[in-house]
């Protein structure tokens, strides 16, 4: 199995909403997930993640720690993302969706519960401790 780097941003604000993009392309087109991407030869995590975030929602952040890694299939057989997921903070910048990202937005836990979620996705947020879901 060839594994595909990429890093995805958590970022919650004051009022304990995450940020969200919604998926404009495959894979994952019209589901909403955690902005991120590929990392690039030569780039490290951090590098990569801030450039995803910039194209995808317009902000700038300050990278924290590892929240958590998953894999997802790709697109083909023999391949898959190794998905690296990192504490964020918003530091500047206004949002605004980009690149392949159709909408961005901050969305209350509650709303975990009745978006098109990427699969696993508020499992693995749960499960790290980021977000609590309401019963």
């Amino acid at each position: 199995m060839r594994l595909i780097r990429c890093v995805g941003g958590i970022v919650v604000d004051s009022a304990g909403r995450l940020l969200l993009v919604r998926r404009g392309r495959p894979p994952g087109q019209g589901l909403w997930s955690l902005p991120g991407g590929r990392v690039e030869a030569g780039e490290t995590d951090e590098q990569a993640l801030r450039r995803e975030m910039r194209e995808e929602t317009g902000l700038e952040i300050e990278v924290g720690r590892l929240a958590g890694t998953v894999i997802r299939p790709g697109p083909d057989d023999g391949v898959a993302y190794e998905i690296y997921d990192y504490l964020a903070t918003a530091a500047g910048g206004r949002l605004t969706p980009g690149d392949d990202a159709a909408d961005a937005r901050w969305c209350p836990p509650a709303d975990l519960l009745r978006l098109p979620l990427t699969p696993g996705l508020a499992d693995a947020l749960t499960e790290w401790g980021v977000i609590d879901l309401p019963s």
